[in-house]
């Protein structure tokens, strides 16, 4: 996987290369990862409805083609889109979700924070009240399939949205590192509302952009490896 640091990069043209990229490659192109972070933008997947936009404001408000709802970019956040092609590794896209979650969940536990799934909602969460604990939360996706997200005592750190396009992955997922939350009291973050949004220094962690991504990148590509 070749990696690419692209420093801050306006959203919409990153967003238009990925398709054109995507579209161009081949089936023996080498997968890639962009690394990034983008000015405050705001970002609406296929399942966006116009009444999760509370207040945008000034901040844009872009239309993709990825999965989920609307959700908040800006400077102080990692944004990280893998370029994979899923034919060639041979796993699936359920499993590619894991994969990426589990990659976060990793560079999390390097700055010494616990991260947690909850079951029905995709991204990476903390808890509140002890983001350090290893105690597994009862919101945790479980055998039984159930689906209703409980997000009681819970920060959102880290979110995703992704597409597939014959076989090929774009979009991606976004850790907060040390950002201005206050835009995301704006919408309801990934559908949810009166969901709290938090990075890593709200829970004490200091940590510079740049270690914070060169640590995602690094787990990414150990973890979407073939």
């Amino acid at each position: 996987m070749q990696v690419q640091h692209l420093g801050r990069v306006d959203y919409l043209p990153t967003y238009e290369a990925m398709q054109t990229w995507t579209a161009a490659r081949q089936a023996d192109t080498p997968d890639a990862l962009w690394m990034c972070e983008h000015p405050p933008t705001f970002t609406q997947g296929l399942a966006g409805q116009a009444d999760h936009l509370l207040a945008p404001g000034h901040i844009p408000v872009i239309a993709t083609n990825r999965g989920g709802q609307v959700t908040y970019h800006g400077p102080g956040q990692v944004v990280a889109y893998p370029l994979v092609n899923l034919q060639r590794t041979g796993y699936y896209v359920k499993e590619y979700v894991h994969r990426v979650e589990e990659a976060l969940i990793r560079t999390l536990l390097y700055f010494d924070v616990t991260g947690h799934r909850v079951s029905g909602a995709p991204g990476i969460y903390v808890r509140l009240d002890d983001p350090h604990s290893h105690a597994m939360l009862a919101q945790r996706p479980q055998k039984d399939g159930s689906k209703t997200p409980d997000f009681t005592g819970l920060g959102k750190i880290a979110a995703l949205g992704i597409k597939v396009s014959r076989h090929c992955t774009y979009h991606g997922l976004a850790l907060n590192v040390a950002m201005d939350l206050s835009p995301f009291q704006r919408i309801n973050p990934c559908g949810y509302q009166g969901l709290q949004t938090v990075d890593l220094s709200t829970i004490g962690v200091s940590v510079s952009w740049q270690d914070a991504a060169d640590t995602l990148s690094q787990k990414l590509v150990t973890y979407l490896a073939p």
